[in-house]
């Protein structure tokens, strides 16, 4: 074994010149030290000059401590799907009647583009966190039920992805984030705003106790027909605001027994009630009743508001739009329940549309004034005063 003179450090082997070092030292190497020491200074057997190595700089990374993107992914999608973010319908279906109310409330009391576009998309936060509320609150009541459930078993809080302590917590920060939006009107509709809270803890209940859960619902969702009228007046007009929220109310009913078509034999085996499971066979024709019904009531608010052709015009499209494809609809497959609960959407649209046609009318002739009478609230002290 060959063994380098105390005088020579490594370092100072590497740093001298191939020729050199040979002439010195290789006569006393043998074969398979000679190799390890080329090794060792990069040496090339045939010569060359050593190569520089780049440094290894994945080594010089910190190392990760679990807070990956991965991992933070991981945490957050099971809130996701708690609060049906991955399910905008829903949103959009309580986003739809406030809309309705706001467009309409501007249209009569002349009000300004910039209180139509502002609350608007302050409706538009609001219908995004309540009804993520309103999702935690119905899987709290029902982790049980929804383990019996094909389409509702992978739920977050049923197969035990969240705990109840969690959803609670989460809960509390829609709730915290709704108020944030309700604080931003006036006081009318804040105290509005807050009694719909009843309806939202104790719809999940219904399903327990009446085949009609999808009353309670529509009385719960159609709330904005109310509130968003308030928000731009300061008051709600009743003659108005009264046949629109039931209007509201029958469009829910069709939309929704559409949906619980998807779960009737879950259902029943669960012991949920649902129109569904109700009306059985007789599901298209009540459902068509019930969407004349709210084309006839929408229009009873349009008249009562002076509205234009563009909203009559587009109420009765979504009407026709709704009622021909009712007639194709198999609610014994569930996936057309789904498709169709869906596509109830139009109508709302619709009638959005066609408020805010006769809105941008009136806007363009010079904003004249329509000739409806509009009880307000005084909204300063001095107005009080």
């Amino acid at each position: 074994m060959f063994f380098l003179p105390p005088t020579l450090s490594r370092s100072h082997l590497q740093r001298c010149s191939r020729p050199a070092f040979s002439r010195i030292y290789t006569p006393l190497l043998t074969q398979k030290s000679r190799g390890r020491w080329l090794a060792s200074t990069n040496w090339s057997s045939d010569g060359e000059k050593p190569k520089i190595t780049p440094p290894n700089t994945e080594l010089l990374q910190p190392k990760q401590d679990g807070r990956s993107i991965e991992t933070f992914r991981a945490r957050l999608l099971p809130y996701w799907h708690l609060a049906r973010l991955d399910k905008p319908i829903g949103t959009v279906l309580l986003f739809l009647p406030c809309t309705w109310s706001i467009t309409m409330a501007s249209y009569a009391s002349s009000a300004s583009p910039q209180v139509l576009v502002g609350n608007i998309a302050l409706f538009g936060i609001g219908a995004l966190l309540m009804r993520g509320a309103g999702c935690t609150i119905n899987d709290l009541w029902d982790r049980n039920l929804d383990k019996g459930v094909e389409r509702t078993r992978s739920r977050p809080l049923a197969s035990g992805a969240l705990t109840v302590p969690q959803a609670v917590g989460f809960l509390g920060l829609q709730l915290a984030g709704g108020l944030a939006v309700l604080t931003q009107l006036n006081w009318y509709s804040i105290q509005l705003g807050a009694s719909s809270l009843l309806f939202v803890g104790t719809y999940p209940l219904m399903k327990r106790i009446t085949y009609w859960p999808q009353f309670v619902l529509g009385l719960t969702f159609n709330w904005g027909a109310l509130l968003g009228w308030s928000a731009v007046t300061g008051v709600v007009d009743w003659s108005v605001c009264a046949p629109l929220y039931a209007s509201g109310v029958l469009w829910t009913l069709v939309y929704d027994t559409a949906y619980a078509h998807q779960d009737k034999s879950d259902d029943a085996l669960v012991g949920i009630k649902s129109t569904a499971l109700l009306f059985g066979e007789n599901t298209k024709p009540v459902l068509l009743a019930f969407l004349l019904g709210s084309c006839l009531l929408a229009g009873v608010a349009g008249l009562g508001n002076q509205q234009g052709v563009g909203y009559f015009s587009s109420l009765l499209i979504g009407t026709f739009m709704l009622g021909l494809k009712l007639r194709t609809v198999n609610f014994n497959i569930a996936q057309q329940g789904g498709m169709y609960f869906r596509y109830c959407g139009y109508f709302g649209w619709m009638l959005f549309a066609g408020a805010l046609v006769d809105y941008l009318i009136w806007y363009k002739d010079g904003k004249k004034r329509p000739l409806v009478e509009v009880r307000r609230q005084p909204q300063t002290h001095s107005e009080l005063s």
